[in-house]
């Protein structure tokens, strides 16, 4: 059985892991504000404001015009549901690792 990892490696690993986190939000970001701007024209503030608060389960501010535009908030808005959950495991999974494995050392012995 291995040792628990040294504190200054775990904070590494979370700070990592933390720092892809924010890379795929930033990502998904850019991706709602593109979306916005195509299909219903808004200028980049408001893009980015609409898929700041769809993003963070907050909802939609502005009302949208078109069945494109409704469409994709529909399907950007499943995407930033899923994509919560995903973030969070990545941000979390240092902590649960080094949880059970603490529980499994203190266990064994």
């Amino acid at each position: 059985m291995k040792p628990l990892m040294p504190q200054r490696q775990f904070i590494q690993k979370l700070l990592r892991n933390s720092l892809i986190g924010l890379f795929i939000t930033i990502l998904a970001l850019l991706i709602g504000m593109v979306g916005y701007r195509h299909f219903e024209g808004m200028p980049w503030v408001d893009a980015f404001e609409n898929a700041a608060m769809i993003l963070s389960g907050m909802g939609p501010v502005s009302e949208l015009h078109n069945a494109s535009a409704k469409i994709f908030a529909g399907a950007y808005a499943l995407f930033s549901g899923t994509l919560f959950l995903v973030i969070i495991a990545i941000v979390m999974a240092p902590i649960i690792h080094r949880f059970l494995h603490k529980f499994h050392l203190e266990e064994k012995e």
